[in-house]
């Protein structure tokens, strides 16, 4: 076997921690995939071209559809679909997409915000990952969410501030990948979201409640103009919202391409908006004009028979390979959704997961992240055997290092979608202004983030930075977890994500564990009950969970919560009999495009 490793590392450059876990599956022989160049990068610089080759993947049989879109909002999904009709690649239509959801659920995500995606380049067999997370302004302080007494300030004054608004990063992801990996001009994008934003579309029910949920919408009086009434009163359901500044700012990125974004009239607004808001932003028109997109080299790790790749930190997308290598030591794969014991295992290792993250989640070009330890087979074991007959009382972080100090947990203002067009090409993307509707701030036509509330209020513990602490031009930790599944040949599986805030990782952990190991279709793996472990308590579902499967829980020992507002809103597409079936969450709004019929002229 040494020699084989040998032979094997020399052929594909396998990283150690890798290579020791598919050692470890006895996939040597069999594993078709490689991966060149993960030997690491210098910490925050840009990885370029570097990706990941798989499997190079034929264009799928002429009896599956051309080409499917999951997303959060039907008229998201139609822009998308229309793209793909066009001939457009799966980044086309992302760019589409987004921009869409931008506009139709802006309480969820926009181009105020950021993002992570995953792009399958499937005619050259690469796989990309692309950060586009908010930064903190060059002038931002590591105190700048203390009170005068030294105290953090309540996580809702904080968020809803000035202080609390980033860089924004989506649209500058968006352009780095489609320079790369799109065919259609990117000024014949943006045709749906201008045509809905000035002919406007009607409030759904879901956006009617989320409007009351967010009084703080009414201290701005361009949120306020937009959202509530003549009364002052929140627009109800059926209500006709036209949005003319966010055409404009569409149109300008159609004429102009992104830099209009980030220079000029729209950088301005944002800038202006940002100052103005109570407790203002440090925010300058310099910090948006030095705003950089990357391409990251994503990790991949296998699960038992498959391959599990997500964008590097400052994405959740460790955590979630840890969560999942964490329950591939147990025989959770052995049971199902009816079995209460797999569900204990579940929380149990969700927990685990949690004390970890919470503990040494930063943006790894200011702090070191202790990634090749999370995911070590050796580390995993050690933290499976963990999980005892009863329900731990605490569950502290393993002892690696310095640690961080977590955020409060709160209501998400996130979204994902996957798309996978004719050619095979495969994009799944995380997108969120990270609280609901984000910081309440609008400015030119779209919600503006507050992401900044994402790095620990408190810099410093007894007299330790805290890697995750606020610094001039860093990233902050995210959840979010786009993933993409591959089989051991490296053909493509699965795509899907999910909001959710702290949850993210559960959530698509959930579905991953119900899809993969438990052999359930993607919508009935997202419409199962969740079970979220975190710190000393586990928070169900308890409308949808079985009575049997919640007495186990109970009998085990958690401390059991209902969850109130927090929910996934599971996203996904995967390839199945030569097919491609999506899947949308049933707790959102979400739904699944099918182009069925191939496009002309490629």
């Amino acid at each position: 076997m040494k020699a084989q490793i040998k032979v094997i590392t020399a052929r594909f450059r396998l990283p150690p921690s890798l290579l020791a876990r598919w050692s470890s599956h006895l996939l040597l022989g069999a594993l078709a995939i490689s991966v060149w160049g993960c030997a690491g990068t210098p910490r925050g610089q840009d990885d370029g071209g570097m990706s990941i080759d798989f499997a190079r993947v034929p264009e799928v049989t002429t009896q599956a559809p051309k080409g499917v879109v999951a997303a959060a909002h039907p008229l998201a999904v139609a822009a998308g679909t229309k793209v793909l009709k066009a001939n457009g690649t799966a980044m086309d239509a992302a760019v589409a997409v987004a921009a869409t959801l931008g506009l139709v659920e802006p309480q969820s995500s926009g181009l105020g915000g950021g993002g992570f995606l995953l792009y399958y380049d499937a005619q050259n067999g690469k796989l990309s990952a692309y950060d586009g997370r908010e930064v903190a302004p060059a002038k931002a302080r590591a105190d700048q969410f203390l009170m005068a007494n030294g105290q953090p300030m309540p996580f809702r004054s904080a968020a809803r501030s000035g202080r609390a608004i980033g860089v924004p990063g989506l649209v500058a992801m968006l352009a780095k990948a489609h320079a790369r990996h799109g065919a259609l001009d990117w000024s014949l994008l943006f045709e749906d979201p201008i045509r809905l934003a000035e002919n406007g579309f009607l409030i759904t029910p879901r956006l009617e409640a989320l409007i009351k949920r967010a009084p703080e919408l009414a201290d701005h009086p361009t949120s306020k103009a937009y959202f509530f009434d003549k009364n002052g009163q929140p627009k109800t359901s059926g209500t006709r919202l036209i949005n003319t500044e966010y055409a404009d700012t569409l149109y300008a990125l159609k004429a102009m391409g992104p830099p209009a974004f980030y220079r000029g009239r729209v950088a301005e607004d944002i800038v202006a908006a940002s100052l103005k808001a109570k407790l203002g932003s440090v925010m300058s028109e310099t910090d948006m004009a030095q705003y950089k997109a990357h391409q990251r080299r994503p990790v991949c790790e296998p699960y038992r028979q498959w391959i599990l790749c997500v964008p590097p930190p400052p994405s959740g997308g460790i955590f979630l390979l840890e969560l999942m290598g964490i329950l591939e030591h147990t025989d959770i794969d052995t049971r199902g959704p009816q079995d209460p014991q797999a569900w204990v295992l579940f929380a149990e290792a969700s927990r685990l997961m949690n004390a970890d993250r919470n503990a040494y989640h930063a943006d790894p070009a200011f702090a070191d992240v202790p990634q090749d330890i999370l995911l070590s087979n050796r580390f995993l074991k050690k933290r499976a055997r963990a999980i005892g007959p009863r329900a731990a009382e605490t569950v502290p972080p393993a002892a690696i290092k310095t640690r961080t100090t977590p955020p409060k947990d709160k209501d998400t203002g996130t979204t994902h979608f996957v798309i996978v067009d004719r050619y095979g090409n495969v994009a799944s993307l995380t997108a969120s202004v990270e609280y609901l509707f984000g910081s309440t701030v609008m400015a030119a036509g779209m919600m503006l983030n507050n992401q900044l509330t994402d790095f620990s209020f408190v810099p410093d513990q007894d007299g330790v930075p805290v890697p995750n602490r606020l610094e001039p031009s860093k990233r902050p930790r995210s959840s979010m977890s786009p993933v993409v599944v591959f089989d051991r040949r490296g053909n493509f599986v699965s795509a899907l994500g999910s909001p959710g805030g702290s949850a993210i990782p559960i959530y698509v952990a959930k579905a991953l564990v119900a899809h993969l190991d438990w052999g359930l279709d993607l919508k009935t793996a997202f419409d199962l009950h969740n079970v979220i472990g975190r710190g000393n308590t586990v928070a169900i579902e308890t409308d949808t969970m079985r009575r049997d499967v919640f007495e186990g829980l109970k009998r085990y020992g958690f401390d059991l919560k209902a969850v109130t507002f927090e929910e996934s809103g599971l996203h996904g597409i995967t390839a199945r009999d030569g097919s491609l079936v999506g899947a949308a969450d049933k707790r959102r709004e979400g739904t699944v495009g099918y182009v069925t019929a191939a496009p002309s002229g490629r």
